[in-house]
C-alpha cells in the first residue's frame, strides 16, 4: 500500500516537473532566436560571440545548485541516522564529469554553426530549420536509446519535419537585403548541420542519463548541465580568441545600432535566456526523453514564427503558413497519442529502473 502511493506521489510530482521544463524550454527555445537576432540586424556581426552566449549563462545554475545542497543538509541533519551519507556538494563522478565534457565540446559546435545560420537567415526561417532536428532526433534516439514509437509519435515526427522541408521551395525567397545567394545558402547549410548536430545530442544525453553508474537526481541533473556549459564555453572563448572577437566588442557596442547600454543588455539577456532552454531541454529528457524535448523544440517553432513577424516584421508566405499548419498538426498528433496511452494504462506502476534514475522527483 505504501508503495502504491510512494509510486502515485512519484508520478505526480514527476509531471508537475515536466510541466514546469516544458515551460522554461519553450522560454529559451522562442526567447533565444529572437533575441540573438536582435543583436545582428543592429550591427552585431561576431559569430563566435553569439556562440558563446549560447553557453555563458552558465554561473546561474549555481543557484538552484546552492539551494538543492541546503535543503539536503537540513534534510540529513533532521532525519540522520548512522547509516546516513553527509550530503556532499557535489555529486557528479568522474566517468559522468568526462561524460558531460565531452557532449559539452558538441554543443559548442553545434552553437557555432547554429550562430553562423542565424546571421545570415531571418529567425522565422531559421526557427523552421531547426525543428528539422526532431527527424534526427527520432532517428538517433531509436538506435542509441532504443526509443519505442506509436503510430502517433511517427506521424509527429513525419508531420513537424515535412513543415521543415516546406521552406526548401523557394526558400530563398525571404533572403535578407543585401545578402548574397552564396551566403544565404551557406547559412541554410549551416543551421540544417545545427539541426542535425542537436539532434544527436538529445539522445547522446539521455544515453549518458541511463549508462552512467550512479543515480541521476535533479540536482546531478543540474550539475551535468553546468559542466556541458562551461565546456561549450570554454571552446566558443577559444574561437573567440583565435578570432579576435575580444578586441572589437567595445567597438562594436560604441557603434550599436540600439545604443552602447542596450547592446550589453542584449548579450546579458541573450546568455540568461538560452541557458533557461537549455536547462528546460535537459529536464524534459530527465522527466521523459530526448524524443519528447525534441518535440517540444519543434512545437515552439509556430509561436518564434509568430513573434518575428511581429516584432521584426518578417514575411510570412504561403511556405511558412503550410510549415506552421503542419506543426501544429504534429504537436497535436503527438500528445493525442500520450492522453490515448495514458488513459488505457492509468494504473501502470512506474518500472523500478525509472523510480531509481528519476529518485530525485522528490528529494533535491
Amino acid at each position: 500500500m505504501a508503495e502504491g502511493i510512494d509510486a502515485e506521489k512519484e508520478r505526480s510530482m514527476k509531471r508537475i516537473l515536466l510541466i514546469v521544463n516544458i515551460i522554461i524550454l519553450a522560454i529559451g527555445v522562442c526567447g533565444g532566436p529572437l533575441i540573438l537576432r536582435l543583436y545582428f540586424i543592429h550591427g552585431g556581426s561576431r559569430v563566435w560571440l553569439s556562440s558563446t552566449l549560447q553557453t555563458a549563462g552558465f554561473p546561474i545554475i549555481l543557484l538552484p545548485l546552492t539551494i538543492a545542497y541546503i535543503i539536503r543538509r537540513r534534510d540529513f541533519y533532521s532525519t540522520t541516522t548512522t547509516n546516513a551519507e553527509k550530503p556532499k556538494m557535489v555529486n557528479m563522478k568522474l566517468p559522468l564529469f568526462l561524460a558531460s565534457s565531452f557532449v559539452g565540446l558538441l554543443l559548442g559546435v553545434d552553437d557555432y554553426l547554429y550562430s553562423y545560420g542565424v546571421a545570415r537567415l531571418p529567425v522565422s526561417t531559421s526557427a523552421l530549420i531547426v525543428a528539422s532536428q526532431l527527424a534526427f532526433t527520432a532517428i538517433f534516439a531509436f538506435f542509441m536509446v532504443k526509443q519505442k514509437f506509436t503510430a502517433f509519435s511517427i506521424n509527429a515526427v513525419f508531420l513537424l519535419t515535412l513543415a521543415s522541408g516546406v521552406l526548401a521551395l523557394n526558400s530563398s525567397g525571404d533572403r535578407p537585403a543585401g545578402e548574397s545567394n552564396k551566403q544565404y545558402l551557406l547559412g541554410f547549410i549551416m543551421t540544417l548541420l545545427a539541426a542535425m548536430l542537436y539532434g544527436f545530442v538529445l539522445p547522446l544525453v539521455e544515453l549518458v542519463y541511463k549508462k552512467t553508474n550512479q543515480d541521476i537526481t535533479f540536482a546531478v541533473v543540474l550539475e551535468i548541465q553546468f559542466v556541458m556549459s562551461l565546456a561549450a564555453t570554454i571552446f566558443s572563448v577559444i574561437g573567440m580568441t583565435v578570432s579576435q572577437d575580444f578586441k572589437v566588442i567595445s567597438r562594436e557596442a560604441r557603434n550599436y545600432g540600439l545604443g552602447e547600454t542596450t547592446y550589453y543588455v542584449v548579450l546579458v539577456v541573450s546568455a540568461i535566456i538560452w541557458q533557461l532552454g537549455f536547462l528546460g531541454s535537459l529536464g524534459v529528457i530527465y522527466c521523459a526523453s530526448s524524443l519528447l524535448s525534441g518535440i517540444m523544440v519543434a512545437v515552439s517553432v509556430p509561436i518564434t514564427e509568430v513573434l518575428a513577424i511581429i516584432f521584426y516584421k518578417e514575411k510570412f508566405k504561403a511556405e511558412k503558413g503550410v510549415s506552421l499548419v503542419l506543426a501544429a498538426w504534429g504537436f497535436v498528433s503527438y500528445f493525442y497519442g500520450e492522453y490515448k496511452q495514458a488513459k488505457r494504462i492509468p494504473n501502470e506502476p512506474i518500472p523500478e529502473p525509472e523510480l531509481a534514475q528519476n529518485h530525485s522527483v522528490l528529494e533535491p
